[in-house]
């Protein structure tokens, strides 16, 4: 009697993870698809390109010397 609840036991986990896996793998692919789309192919700078950076969020801490 064991054996055989033990065995159905472990099937049902192994089925149980198949389903999990399944589950995760079509998650993570529909979150590349949604954020795909937004994205577009970064541009490539070359030494001596000219940028312009914004000073947003950039905290100077100036000393009063």
């Amino acid at each position: 009697m064991w054996r055989n609840s033990a065995e159905r036991f472990v099937k049902w986990m192994k089925k149980i993870q198949r389903e999990a896996k399944a589950a995760l793998v079509k998650a993570q692919e529909d979150m590349t698809k949604y954020a795909d789309r937004h994205r577009s192919e970064a541009v490539e700078y070359k030494v001596g390109d000219l940028v312009l950076l914004s000073m947003k969020y950039l905290n100077w801490q100036m000393s009063g010397r």
